[in-house]
């Protein structure tokens, strides 16, 4: 497969992976809020019902979910490219369920030793809080299988810079490597939406009361959290309406970016400069980052199957799921 960084090496023929498959989907913060089109609807459902039916047939006891953050539990205090979470707790935004996620700490804590060894200067956290970008592909996907024992690794998508996709592929590829000598039966989530600007702040052009937000966090009251998701709650009003000034979906990117998964090719956007994907992806196009890690876990030779994909105003995103399992 195209797009390996230069130290990969491959499992040797005869080794037996415990990656036992991948699941790729967008998030939404308006998935569980707004109805779609009902035809399109019943495909996704169908289309999720044939990623919970794929993950029960793995019965996976380990998830690995790589995820972004909106800007709720990475701020620009301390900002890391990538961060496994040994302790975790979901703050329970946009309907996703709030509390301490079942995180393995020992089995955390080797695959930071083992990043760290494979030459991935990756961040470890035993406070991490997660959003929606993280828990509701989780939650959605144990429909059939419990997928609570599971690893958050966080790739920062949503803050400038944002990691290169050939770090994304490198950080990916290891974990591959560490799944792969491990006796758990190891799902991959990769949570992220395809085109899609969500009305996010950036630190350049941020108010003070915004910069200081962004630089040093803090728990939000009721009251704060609730504004922010009726912010969300209107701006799809507005692109329903046709008078949004947020970026439209642009399904041509989505369609380049599912063919390049679903061919086994990871190169799809290394030469896209981080302004270029927000230009026509979006701010949230930087998302997709998640995918080419949980991807390039696999390992060469990956098969993966499209489910799904529809540009959905409704839910703000190029929705899009993929299964995928290694050679």
């Amino acid at each position: 497969m195209r797009g390996r960084p230069a130290s990969y090496v491959p499992v040797q023929q005869g080794e037996v992976s415990m990656i036992v498959g991948s699941v790729c989907m967008s998030h939404s913060p308006l998935l569980e809020r707004n109805s779609a089109d009902a035809g399109i609807e019943r495909r996704f459902d169908a289309a999720i019902a044939a990623a919970t039916g794929y993950i029960a047939d793995l019965a996976p006891d380990l998830t690995i979910v790589f995820h972004p953050d909106h800007i709720n539990g990475f701020f620009y205090d301390l900002l890391p490219a990538f961060c496994v979470g040994a302790q975790a707790t979901s703050i329970g935004d946009f309907g996703t369920a709030a509390g301490r996620l079942s995180v393995p700490e020992d089995t955390a804590m080797d695959l930071s030793r083992f990043l760290l060894g494979a030459g991935i200067d990756t961040a470890i956290s035993y406070k991490m809080e997660v959003d929606h970008g993280a828990v509701q592909p989780v939650e959605i996907l144990s429909a059939a299988h419990d997928l609570s024992n599971l690893i958050p690794v966080f790739i920062n998508c949503a803050a400038a810079p944002r990691p290169t996709f050939e770090r994304v592929r490198a950080l990916g590829c290891a974990l591959g490597d560490w799944a792969r000598q491990r006796s758990e039966r190891i799902l991959i989530i990769g949570s992220g939406g395809l085109s899609h600007d969500p009305p996010m702040p950036a630190l350049a052009n941020a108010t003070p009361e915004v910069r200081s937000r962004l630089i040093n966090g803090g728990e939000l009251t009721h009251a704060q959290r609730v504004a922010r998701q009726a912010r969300a709650i209107e701006e799809c009003k507005k692109v329903l309406a046709g008078t949004s000034k947020t970026l439209p979906l642009d399904p041509a990117w989505d369609r380049r970016l599912l063919d390049g998964f679903v061919s086994g090719d990871l190169t799809t956007l290394d030469d896209f400069s981080e302004d270029e994907i927000t230009a026509t992806g979006g701010r949230g196009g930087h998302e997709v980052r998640s995918w080419f890690a949980a991807l390039a876990a696999l390992g060469p030779d990956y098969k993966a199957e499209e489910l799904f994909y529809e540009p959905m105003d409704v839910w703000l995103t190029g929705m899009g799921v993929l299964k995928a399992s290694p050679a």
